[in-house]
């Protein structure tokens, strides 16, 4: 049972790594693909917590850091849209202006 469920966490990774590569257009796109990875780690290392059988008070730490960078990303996103009128990388100058 834990194979196949390590197999399906793999191929969540592997399909999260290619949209955080691959969508480099829209920020959000980005943003969302970040997410989904963090949530395959997440996964991950709360099983890894089960199988050694140790304490979930690193689960909730690592919960903390993964929904304070979820915010911070949402904020950016949200100043550049307020900016620029987009979320589209390609209309973001080096100056930022």
């Amino acid at each position: 049972m834990f194979d196949m469920f390590y197999i399906m966490l793999f191929f969540m990774g592997f399909s999260g790594l290619f949209v955080f590569c691959s969508m480099r257009k829209h920020l959000l796109l980005t943003l969302l693909g970040l997410e989904f990875l963090v949530l395959c780690v997440y996964s991950f290392f709360f099983y890894f917590l089960i199988f050694y059988g140790l304490s979930y008070y690193f689960v909730l730490v690592f919960l903390t850091f993964a929904v304070c960078e979820g915010v911070l990303g949402l904020g950016i996103l949200i100043g550049i849209i307020r900016c620029h009128g987009n979320d589209s990388v390609s209309s973001l100058s080096i100056l930022g202006w």
